[in-house]
């Protein structure tokens, strides 16, 4: 049996302090709604709050669950966790990425929070995230290994552009205000951009240590 080490845990652990702030963020949402203390920026989630609490729910659970899929050591201690577990989080995938592109399609944001840029840029990481996940569940149908860890670390990726997105915007928040505008635009969806970069890099470096081990 592999004894797993602190180190094994290191990438879960960075992905959870990923996590943290979107997560803290959405309970506080929630219990807005729940208390019926809703802002009037936040209106548009009391009048429609299904989409809103189906996406918090699904988002936190794969955020925090799907952060242990990432660690090979973990997997081959826990294999069957791996994989029953990889069935309640492609639920949640595909989950948060429909009611991503329900609110977006949906609720009427005012233009300061989400200009054309950043309405289409939601749209296409929707449609990028549900398209990972069911690539990645076709791949491991096929018993494409690789194929199907690459198609999960993009969907999780897409999935954590919160988590980046708050790195982003509580300095700047703090220097200078609430970023509105197109400059909120353009650092959301710079966001996405560097997830996925980050993505690539890491899909890479397992395919070259992969490459690597085959070769004699």
């Amino acid at each position: 049996m592999t004894k797993l080490t602190p180190a094994d845990f290191k990438v879960p652990a960075l992905l959870l302090a990923l996590s943290l702030v979107p997560i803290l963020g959405g309970i506080v949402r929630l219990h807005s709604l729940y208390e019926g203390s809703v802002s009037a920026e936040d209106a548009r989630f009391s009048a429609a709050p299904i989409p809103i609490v189906i996406h918090v729910i699904a988002a936190s659970i794969y955020a925090v669950l799907g952060a242990f899929q990432f660690s090979t050591p973990i997997r081959r201690r826990w294999p069957a966790w791996h994989r029953r577990g990889g069935l309640l989080l492609i639920s949640c995938a595909l989950l948060t990425g429909a009611t991503g592109l329900w609110m977006t399609a949906s609720y009427t944001i005012p233009s300061s929070l989400q200009g054309p840029l950043l309405y289409g840029v939601r749209l296409l990481v929707g449609v990028a995230m549900l398209t990972s996940v069911v690539k990645g569940w076709t791949s491991i149908l096929g018993r494409d290994f690789a194929a199907h860890e690459a198609w999960m670390i993009r969907a999780y990726a897409l999935a954590q552009g919160a988590g980046t997105q708050a790195l982003l915007f509580l300095p700047l928040t703090l220097v200078r205000g609430p970023v509105l505008g197109v400059t909120r635009d353009v650092l959301l969806s710079v966001a996405w951009l560097i997830n996925l970069a980050v993505a690539e890099l890491a899909i890479g470096r397992k395919q070259t240590t992969a490459a690597q081990s085959r070769t004699p």
